[in-house]
């Protein structure tokens, strides 16, 4: 997303070369969304991969549209809007089949049954492999999965951020559906590399409150935490905020895939780094508590 919008200017040379040096790191798994960019995100990861596309487990999403203009944003999940929006995705992509298609937002404008269904219909046409949701709580995700079976669950999720695990937990690890935990670095926030940044226009984390005022000086102390876990460990912040998410498949009981975004190769190297940290107990202690002190909404 961050190549494309939300983060600032994006550099398409830049960005196409940290997706070839992602892959040359061993990373499998490129996350877009047709609405990242307004489909310029999805035209970039197509380019990207055009000549190594087996190397690739690709996945996008539709389901939201946004003004530009505005920003505001409707939520859909009609059959012919489902059917149309992968049409576009494969086009975008040039590719011939999605391996993992998400729905981004339960819809406000169908039953999540209609939309599955018609989801569904595309892995019969061989157009997507296999389906998941982004940021539902159980009884959708129930609902889903009688529909067709769901492979992944989209969903923040960090130190900062624990919601799935009282939202959807307890469906996941009763139907054995992955979590793929967007944000894990907290939108940059738990890298301590932020300590006094302003953002820019085009960066959306200045309308975030958590971001703001008196509840980002409140979470400064979270990420004093994340710090000295790193130091003890003489590794960067962002590591450990890593490293944690990707500890949580024990804990949780469901496979955790996080999906940390960059548009640099320093940033993404330090990244993949994070698979080579293990945290002791006395890291965890730490860090486990932290989600229960941070300090405004995630939007």
């Amino acid at each position: 997303m961050g190549m494309s919008q939300s983060y600032g200017k994006g550099d398409w040379d830049e960005s196409i070369a940290t997706i070839h040096r992602a892959l040359e790191l061993g990373v499998t798994f490129l996350d877009t969304a047709n609405v990242y960019g307004a489909g310029h995100n999805e035209v970039l990861v197509g380019r990207a991969i055009a000549d190594r596309r087996d190397q690739v487990q690709l996945a996008t999403k539709f389901g939201i549209d946004r003004d530009v203009e505005s920003s505001k944003r409707a939520l859909h999940g009609k059959r012919g809007y489902v059917k149309a929006c992968c049409e576009d995705s494969l086009t975008r992509l040039g590719v011939d089949v999605i391996d993992l298609y998400y729905l981004h937002r339960p819809p406000d404008d169908a039953e999540i049954e209609e939309t599955v269904g018609a989801m569904a219909e595309l892995v019969q046409e061989g157009k997507v492999r296999y389906l998941g949701l982004s940021e539902v709580d159980n009884d959708l995700l129930r609902r889903a999965y009688a529909t067709h079976p769901i492979a992944a669950v989209q969903s923040e999720y960090s130190i900062w951020t624990r919601d799935p695990e009282t939202t959807v937990l307890d469906a996941m690890r009763e139907l054995g559906v992955a979590l793929v935990p967007f944000s894990p670095l907290g939108r940059g926030f738990l890298t301590g590399e932020l300590a006094g940044a302003s953002f820019g226009a085009k960066d959306f984390r200045a309308n975030l409150p958590r971001f703001q005022g008196e509840a980002r000086d409140a979470n400064e102390a979270i990420v004093a935490a994340v710090v000295e876990v790193a130091r003890r460990h003489d590794v960067p912040a962002a590591q450990v905020a890593i490293a944690w998410v990707h500890s949580r498949e024990r804990q949780l009981g469901v496979p955790v895939v996080p999906i940390p975004g960059t548009k640099r190769i320093k940033w993404l190297e330090q990244n993949v780094a994070a698979l080579d940290l293990e945290l002791t107990a006395d890291d965890l202690a730490a860090l486990d508590p932290l989600g229960s002190a941070v300090t405004g909404a995630r939007y």
